[in-house]
C-alpha cells in the first residue's frame, strides 16, 4: 500500500488532502499536535485506505525523529501543510513573531525533508509537496502579511534547494493553493478545500511516466513564477 504523511492534517486543506489520498487507497499518516482531535478527524474521513493519526508538532525535533522511526523507509508522499498565519504589519513585528513563523512554516518542513528525502532517494521514488502561498513569491513582491510572507518565501527557497538533492523519480515542489475557506483563510475566501487540495493531490499521485516536475511552484496544476 502506498503511504503519505500530511502535516497539519486535522483541519482545512490538510484534512482534505488526507481524505482524498485515503479515497485513493493510501495509508495516510495524519500529523496533528492534538492527537485526540486528530484521531476523531481520522475516523470521520477514512475511506478506501487507512488513516492513522500521529502526534506531530513540526517544531519539535523529538516528534519528528519519533515519527521518522515509526514510518520507516517506505514513505511515498510527504505533504508539508502545517502552518501559522501572523497578520501583524511589519512595523509591529517582534523578533519572536518572525522566529515563530519561520520555525513552523519553514524549519518544520526542513526537519521533515531532512528525515525523509534521503529515504526517498534510496528507494528512487517519492513526492514532497510544500504548501506555500503567493504571498511568499517575489513575482508578487511578497505582498502578504510580513512574517507570513517572509516565512513562505523561505519555504520557497527551501523547495528549490531541496529539489536539487532529489534523485531518481523523487520530486520536491511547492504549491500555492489560493485563498481557501478554512480557519486560516476565513469564510470570505472564494475557494473551497477541494479546490485548495487539488494540485497537492495531483502532484502526489502523478504517474512516474508523466514527465518529471521538480523544483517548481504550482497553482492550479500549472507552473507559476516564484
Amino acid at each position: 500500500m502506498r503511504t503519505a504523511l500530511v502535516t497539519g492534517g486535522n483541519r482545512g486543506i490538510g484534512r482534505e488532502v488526507c481524505r482524498a489520498l485515503s479515497a485513493l487507497g493510501y495509508h495516510v499518516y495524519l500529523g496533528s499536535r492534538d492527537v485526540v482531535v486528530g484521531r476523531r478527524v481520522a475516523r470521520a474521513i477514512q475511506s478506501e485506505g487507512d488513516i492513522e493519526c500521529v502526534r506531530l508538532d513540526v517544531t519539535s525535533g523529538e516528534d519528528v525523529s519519533a515519527l521518522s522511526e515509526h514510518v520507516g523507509e517506505n514513505l511515498d508522499v510527504l505533504v508539508n501543510n502545517a502552518g501559522i498565519y501572523n497578520a501583524l504589519p511589519f512595523r509591529r513585528l517582534s523578533v519572536d513573531d518572525v522566529r515563530q513563523s519561520c520555525e513552523t512554516n519553514m524549519l518544520g518542513p526542513f526537519s521533515l525533508i531532512s528525515e525523509f528525502l534521503p529515504k526517498m532517494n534510496r528507494r528512487g521514488q517519492g513526492r514532497i509537496i510544500n504548501v506555500s502561498s503567493g504571498y511568499g513569491t517575489f513575482s508578487d513582491r511578497i505582498s502578504g502579511p510580513a512574517a507570513y510572507g517572509i516565512s513562505k518565501a523561505a519555504l520557497n527557497a527551501l523547495t528549490v534547494v531541496a529539489s536539487q538533492e532529489a534523485e531518481g523519480n523523487v520530486e520536491v515542489n511547492a504549491v500555492c493553493p489560493g485563498w481557501v475557506r478554512t480557519d486560516m483563510g476565513g469564510d470570505g475566501a472564494p475557494r473551497d478545500v477541494s479546490e485548495g487540495a487539488d494540485t497537492i493531490v495531483w502532484l502526489a499521485t502523478r504517474p512516474a511516466d508523466g514527465g518529471r516536475i521538480n523544483g517548481q511552484l504550482l497553482r492550479d496544476r500549472k507552473v507559476v513564477q516564484w
